[in-house]
């Protein structure tokens, strides 16, 4: 059987680790390289780090400080923030990432995402679908969540993934730091859509969210988290200690 896989988020702004609820009201954590190191030597899958003021403020990424990060984290690393070009995809693998995730820079040119894949592989090239209900309609956010574009979600998301995108992140606006638990309705609608692996991304509140995650949900590949794991509320080898428990297979 596959594992499942458990995910730290570092939403990083203006080089600090953040957190809010649904977006909004970002309060500071800790520094991203202490927390990526952290994360790397204590039982985590993979990495999430995510520019988030990059795409709203139309600037590049802080290469500085993901460097640095890259340098002190031996799992894989999933770069986005700020990403609307190939060169992009570019100058943070060679940062030290191992993927690249992309959101507005894929509403604006749709194309990139086809250029990233047939240049770096679509194993490479996540694609994170900010997400929320919109008079009962899921539509697809940009900038960091700010701005409702009026695209139907499940069809943006199936489109990008038929341009090449190897990997879907579903960042759900309607849970983001609730701690309500994942948005399995919106969850189950993308993985029904598509055939690569599906990252379920806001509302964990405490180790029994990703245990109904995962038995609800066989077809998600991952839980990703922030809050949570930052303040220490739940600690990840002591949620693959539950997971086993649990019978749903991980990495311990």
């Amino acid at each position: 059987m596959i594992t499942k896989r458990i995910i730290p988020c570092l939403d990083v702004k203006d080089g600090r680790v953040v957190k809010g609820v649904n977006f909004q009201g970002l309060g500071d954590v800790a520094s991203p390289v202490e927390l990526a190191k952290h994360y790397s030597e204590s039982g985590a899958d993979e990495l999430v780090f995510y520019d988030i003021t990059a795409s709203a403020e139309g600037r590049t990424i802080f290469t500085d400080i993901l460097r640095e990060t890259a340098r002190n984290v031996f799992i894989p690393l999933t770069v986005g923030g700020g990403i609307n070009t190939v060169d992009d995809f570019d100058r943070v693998l060679k940062c030290g990432a191992d993927k690249v995730s992309v959101n507005s820079g894929a509403i604006r040119n749709p194309a990139l995402i086809g250029e990233a894949a047939k240049r770096y592989g679509d194993q490479c090239v996540v694609l994170s679908a900010d997400v929320k209900r919109v008079d009962g309609v899921f539509r697809v956010f940009a900038r960091g969540g700010r701005e409702n574009t009026g695209m139907e979600a499940i069809e943006w998301i199936r489109r990008c993934v038929g341009e090449g995108a190897g990997e879907v992140v579903v960042n759900s606006i309607d849970t983001d730091g609730v701690r309500g638990g994942f948005d399995l309705e919106m969850l189950a609608a993308v993985c029904e859509a598509v055939n690569v692996p599906v990252i379920a991304s806001g509302g964990a509140g405490k180790i029994e969210d990703f245990i109904t995650l995962f038995q609800t949900l066989p077809k998600v590949d991952a839980g990703l988290a922030a809050s949570i794991f930052h303040f220490g509320e739940v600690e990840i080898g002591e949620l693959k200690k539950a997971m086993a428990a649990n019978g749903i297979p991980s990495r311990l």
